[in-house]
């Protein structure tokens, strides 16, 4: 095979992984922006949730150039994944629990002024799973070395097979992937609950360093939380939580994922300078 044989049969291959995938690709519409999103299950469309307003109407373009209502099912600013219904027949994706080689192709199927799009990359970082600044768990990360324009977020990232790697979003300077795992996971509990459940300790806490380290000062308590429930007060100060000294009250945050729910925490605090532990079984965070 000739290199100009092995190129066209490339880009034939290309072209075809894009067509197959392209009808199910579809045009998110809200207040004074434009993202990208795909069938997860009929009706169902799953999009970047960075990449929607906060308020106002949706709607959804199909790949006919359509347009329809689209309301939201809900959405998890920790895993960038927001969950839409309308009423559509078109079929849904097919997610595997892809994870790439480094180094190998993708390719981003999204549209770009309600028109489908599709961009070349490379997998630039393949590696174990993370937690966001937000606190979600990611089970990979993925990222491309492709531009994407705004509109673009929220398609669909494909190996050089059509199977699906994830959700292509916007990070710092990157493109990043939010696989297919994490999309199946989120979504399903946004179609059944609206939302995803969160630790909640109950605590309005406030850094704070300490000689041999750093605390967290409880500032409020409520009354009714896990933690009150517990005995911890205002006032007292938090150094450890199972033996493991305190980070910062942002990596305390990050802990209170959906796992995390109905677990009990051995809690190590300083009261009056005395040192105090309480057993604390994290509930739920009720909603706003």
């Amino acid at each position: 095979m000739t290199d100009l044989t092995a190129l066209i049969s490339l880009s034939s291959a290309l072209a075809d992984v894009v067509a197959r995938t392209a009808p199910s690709v579809v045009s998110v519409h809200s207040h004074r922006s434009r993202s990208t999103g795909f069938v997860w299950k009929t009706g169902l469309i799953v999009t970047a949730d960075e990449a929607l307003a906060d308020e106002g109407e949706f709607q959804i373009v199909l790949a006919d150039g359509s347009t329809v209502a689209a309301t939201v099912v809900g959405r998890d600013h920790t895993t960038d994944v927001a969950l839409l219904r309308a009423d559509t027949a078109i079929a849904p994706v097919k997610l595997a629990a892809t994870v790439p080689a480094l180094g190998a192709l993708s390719v981003v199927v999204s549209t770009n002024r309600d028109a489908p799009s599709a961009a070349l990359g490379m997998v630039s970082v393949s590696g174990k799973g993370w937690r966001s600044l937000r606190g979600g768990e990611i089970d990979a990360r993925i990222e491309l070395d492709v531009r994407l324009r705004p509109s673009q977020e929220g398609g669909l990232a494909l190996n050089a097979s059509g199977e699906p790697l994830g959700m292509a979003v916007l990070g710092p300077r990157r493109v990043l992937v939010i696989p297919t795992g994490t999309i199946e996971r989120v979504a399903a509990q946004l179609e059944s609950r609206g939302r995803i459940a969160r630790g909640y300790l109950g605590l309005g806490l406030q850094p704070l360093r300490l000689d041999d380290g750093l605390g967290a000062m409880v500032m409020n308590v409520d009354k009714a939380g896990p933690a009150a429930t517990a005995g911890i007060r205002q006032g007292d100060v938090i150094v450890a939580v199972n033996d493991q000294k305190l980070s910062g009250v942002r990596a305390l945050s990050r802990t209170l994922g959906p796992a995390s729910v109905g677990t009990v925490v051995d809690v190590a605090v300083r009261r009056g300078g005395e040192p105090v532990s309480f057993k604390v079984t994290i509930g739920e965070r009720p909603e706003a």
